[in-house]
């Protein structure tokens, strides 16, 4: 059993625009709505994969109505976590000019402690035959940065692998409790470390460390259009992401989580799992928008990989 968390869900508006000038009445193609958030990301991505999902995410006001209409939508399985204020928006601008993409993003709703509870109240409440869960996105205002600790003791109390993409504070605190699976890019994980920066050649010996730490026990490290490195305590492998002409990098690392995280959920080993979910990233940045990906493109892109995985083990 499959299972996500997101705690600032949003739904997402995008659009296009010639070009964006100030002082201008622009002229924007109609709205585009999909519901958006790290672990709905996530959860879509799985079900375009073919797998079931249960997505818990918050959910208040009239545009928590509009984001639980746009999930039944995809046909994923839900449950809301109530919550007080109003469920944020987010915008997207793409021009079509240039295809640069513009990301407007409106603070979250404030969360209560009582609806904090409720939050842990909603994972410590699901059945014991949970796999993995995924909890993916920023901490909306009002959780306390050690938020994702306390979910991290709550998921390996019940025995759930828990894969945790966030970043900052509350990443470093969920680390000292342990979780399965983490996705940091370069600089995040350069941070964890405590240094400015990182060089490629030095991923494996710093996702090493978190290892060896106990911290996790699998890094992947996204290189956005280079691919991504999984490191594990057995080694590291390097999948390169198939050249494609991007048209939007919008939920790209969340359909990388779900990729991977669908792939676990079938019993496919690290070095598939890892080619499943470049595939799927790279695969999101054909859409415009926030659409994430079609399967017949990262199956595409997948044959792609496994050929040129195949032909580097013959050289």
């Amino acid at each position: 059993m499959l299972v996500t968390l997101t705690l600032n869900p949003a739904v997402d508006v995008s659009m296009t625009v010639d070009r964006l000038l100030p002082e201008h009445k622009l002229h924007c193609s109609k709205p585009h709505y999909d519901a958006g958030g790290g672990g709905i990301n996530v959860a879509k991505a799985i079900r375009r994969l073919g797998g079931q999902v249960l997505a818990l995410f918050t959910s208040g006001g009239p545009t928590g109505l509009t984001l639980q209409g746009l999930v039944e939508k995809e046909q994923i399985n839900y449950q809301i976590i109530g919550i007080e204020d109003g469920t944020r928006e987010a915008f997207v601008v793409t021009e079509t000019t240039t295809n640069q993409q513009f990301r407007l993003g409106i603070p979250g709703p404030t969360i209560t402690a009582g609806e904090a509870m409720a939050c842990l109240a909603h994972v410590e409440t699901l059945p014991e035959s949970v796999d993995y869960l995924v909890a993916s996105g920023s901490l909306p205002p009002g959780l306390p940065a050690n938020f994702y600790a306390q979910l991290a003791r709550l998921a390996k109390d019940r025995q759930y692998r828990l894969v945790l993409d966030t970043a900052g504070e509350p990443l470093r605190l969920a680390l000292e409790e342990g979780v399965f699976m983490i996705k940091p890019n370069l600089g995040e994980l350069a941070r964890l470390l405590g240094v400015d920066q990182l060089e490629p050649e030095q991923i494996n010996e710093a996702a090493t460390t978190l290892i060896r730490a106990g911290k996790c026990e699998v890094v992947v490290v996204s290189l956005g259009p280079r691919g991504a490195v999984l490191v594990t305590g057995e080694g590291h492998e390097f999948i390169q992401a198939p050249p494609v002409k991007k048209k939007g990098t919008v939920g790209a690392g969340d359909s990388l989580v779900g990729g991977i995280v669908y792939a676990l959920s079938q019993g496919q080993p690290y070095a598939d799992m890892i080619r499943l979910g470049v595939a799927c990233g790279t695969a999101a940045t054909l859409n415009p928008g926030t659409e994430l990906f079609q399967k017949a493109d990262a199956d595409r892109l997948l044959l792609w990989i496994n050929q040129q995985q195949s032909h580097l083990q013959h050289v």
